[in-house]
C-alpha cells in the first residue's frame, strides 16, 4: 500500500479505488454540491442527495453545478434527512454517509440511534487529517470533534481509531504523540498521567499498530530540534504522525489554528461506526469537503470503519 503524504496523492488514490456511493444529509448547500459534482466528475463517488429538493436544484442551477446523475430525495427537515441517509447506509444503498447543512450533533445522533443507527459496539471518534504547508507528511489529530472530555478508556479507542486511519493512508507503523502541556509526568496534571499510561499500554501490546509515546508537548512532538534541545529520547518525539489531544477543546483549537494561521487544509472523518461518516465543517470550502470525501472512499474501499 502506498504511503500517502499529501492531499493530491489522497485524491489520486480515491480515484483508483472509487467510485463509492455516498448519501449526503441536508445537501441543500453550495459548497457541498460543488464537492459532490467535483467528486463525481473525477470518478471518486456517486451520490444520493437527501434534502430540500427544490432548493438543491435551485442552488445547482444558479451556481451552474452539474448534479446530473445524482439521485435527489426530497426531505426538507434536516433531522429527518440525517435519519434517512443513515437508513440508506443500513439498507446497503450507499457505502457511507456525509453531513451537509445539518449540525454535527444531529447527524451523529442519527448514526448513534440504538435501533436504526450504525453502532457496532465501538466508540465513535473524529480524526482530522491535516495537510500543512512546508510539512513533509500528513498530520492526524484526534479527537477534535466528537468526544468532549475523554476518559482513559475512551482515549484508548481514540488512539486505536487514529492508528486505523493512518494505516489506510499507508503509514505502516504510525508514531503517536499523546499531547499535554509538558513532556514530564506530573501527578498534578492528570493528562500527563493518562499519556504515560497510554504509552505503557502500547509497550505491552494493549494498543496495537503504532508506536505511542507521551506525555509530549506540541513542540517536541513535531520538532526534532525541540526534542533534541530538551534531551527527549523517543522514537516519536519530533516525528509524530498522529497527535492525540487531551480533550475536544484543545483538539479543535489546534486543528483550526493550523487551518487559519498556518493555511493548512483538513479532511474530517468519524470512525468507529459500521461505515465512515464524513463530517467536514460547514465553513469549509468545497475543496476541503472533496478531500474528506476522498478519505471516506479510502476507508470504505479498504474495509476500515
Amino acid at each position: 500500500m502506498e504511503h500517502i503524504t499529501n492531499f493530491a496523492e489522497l485524491i489520486a488514490a480515491a480515484k483508483r479505488l472509487g467510485p463509492k456511493t455516498i448519501g449526503i444529509a441536508a445537501a441543500n448547500e453550495k459548497e457541498i454540491l460543488l464537492a459532490a459534482a467535483d467528486a463525481q466528475e473525477q470518478g471518486i463517488a456517486t451520490f444520493i442527495l437527501v434534502g430540500n429538493q427544490p432548493l438543491i436544484r435551485e442552488i445547482a442551477s444558479a451556481q451552474e453545478i452539474n448534479i446530473t446523475g445524482m439521485i435527489v430525495v426530497h426531505e426538507p427537515d434536516a433531522r429527518k434527512a440525517a435519519r434517512r441517509v443513515i437508513e440508506l447506509v443500513n439498507l446497503g444503498h450507499v457505502d457511507f454517509a456525509m453531513k451537509g447543512r445539518v449540525e454535527t450533533s444531529v447527524f451523529l445522533k442519527a448514526a448513534l440511534d440504538r435501533e436504526h443507527g450504525l453502532r457496532k459496539g465501538e466508540l465513535l471518534t473524529h480524526v482530522g487529517v491535516m495537510e500543512i504547508p512546508g510539512f513533509d507528511r500528513l498530520l492526524l489529530i484526534s479527537d477534535a470533534g466528537v468526544v468532549v472530555a475523554p476518559t482513559m478508556e475512551q482515549k484508548i479507542a481514540i488512539v486505536q481509531n487514529a492508528i486505523k486511519v493512518a494505516h489506510v493512508l499507508g503509514v505502516e507503523e504510525p508514531r503517536v504523540a499523546v499531547l499535554a502541556a509538558t513532556e514530564m509526568v506530573n501527578t498534578k496534571i492528570p493528562t500527563t498521567m493518562d499519556a504515560a499510561n497510554l504509552s505503557k499500554m502500547a509497550d505491552r501490546g494493549q494498543i496495537r499498530g503504532g508506536i505511542v509515546d507521551g506525555p509530549l508537548a506540541l513542540d517536541n512532538a513535531i520538532s526534532e530540534e525541540s526534542a533534541r534541545v530538551k534531551g527527549i529520547k523517543s522514537p516519536v518525539a519530533g516525528r509524530a504522525n498522529i497527535l492525540i489531544a487531551p480533550d475536544i477543546e484543545a483538539g479543535n483549537a489546534l486543528a483550526k489554528a493550523i487551518t487559519y494561521f498556518a493555511k493548512g487544509k483538513m479532511a474530517g472523518i468519524v470512525v468507529g461506526a459500521k461505515a465512515p461518516l464524513v463530517v467536514a465543517s460547514r465553513a469549509d470550502p468545497h475543496e476541503s469537503k472533496l478531500v474528506s470525501i476522498a478519505l471516506g472512499v479510502l476507508l470504505s474501499a479498504r474495509g476500515a470503519r
